[in-house]
């Protein structure tokens, strides 16, 4: 049960004044973000030209790793960072500074084939799912249980009852098949503080940053990554509502 940062995912850069896009950024929100008690990182590493790239993976991840030793980073692997399917494979194919482990969203058509390419280089796998029809096929998958992690995220859907509503089936199914693996849960936007704290009742992990959401619980902007750690945190920790 840990609260990690998603420090800035696909948000364009003008979402927030400090949404870290260069690699100094972001290996000062990952530090600023692990201080205010974040457990682990998920960031989507971006090239020169600012977008994201998952050729980048290798000096971003080893960045942040020299300056957060210990501390567990992940990626994104999803289909539109690199728009085709064999050149999101070949990037993976070429990382060397490999992270802990990497999302993997089985609404998209290659998931179990970008999981398999994963396992090969000894990634961990964060699988994503966002809906009950990803738990399905997640489920159906022969090595289903070989992951690091289930990833419940519903980034589409912004009315919280809704939303708790598809969470709950998606988690019916993997309840229904024994799924034995940690879950984190998050939502995004207006769904990103309920999810917290519905995180925290049932006891699962979350995470909280700039990808998933700029407002603190109080609806004011965050001033930055590491303010809404804190905030996280402090609902973890039973210190606020």
């Amino acid at each position: 049960m840990i609260v990690q940062a998603c420090i800035n995912g696909a948000r364009p850069s003008d979402f927030h004044p400090l949404l870290p896009l260069t690699i100094d950024a972001m290996v000062r929100d990952a530090t600023a973000s692990v201080a205010a008690g974040a457990a682990e990182l998920h960031v989507h590493p971006r090239g020169a030209d600012g977008k994201e790239s998952l050729a980048a993976v290798d000096e971003t991840v080893g960045a942040i790793r020299r300056i957060c030793p210990g501390t567990l980073i992940g990626v994104s692997t999803g289909a539109w960072i690199e728009g085709d399917r064999e050149k999101t494979r070949e990037a993976i194919r070429q990382w060397d500074v490999l992270p802990d482990y990497a999302s993997v969203n089985l609404s998209e058509d290659d998931g179990p084939g970008v999981m398999q390419l994963l396992r090969q280089k000894g990634v961990g796998i964060e699988v994503g799912l966002a809906s009950v029809a990803d738990a399905e096929r997640y489920i159906g998958l022969d090595d289903h249980e070989r992951v690091f992690r289930v990833l419940i995220e519903l980034d589409d859907e912004q009315d919280p009852q809704h939303a708790c509503d598809i969470a709950d089936g998606i988690i019916k199914v993997l309840r229904d098949s024994r799924v034995n693996r940690p879950i984190l849960l998050h939502g995004f936007d207006d769904t990103v503080w309920p999810f917290v704290r519905l995180a925290r009742e049932r006891r699962y992990s979350t995470r909280i940053g700039l990808e998933d959401g700029k407002h603190l619980p109080d609806g004011t902007i965050a001033n930055d990554n590491a303010a809404l750690v804190t905030a996280a945190v402090a609902i973890f920790r039973g210190h606020s509502n």
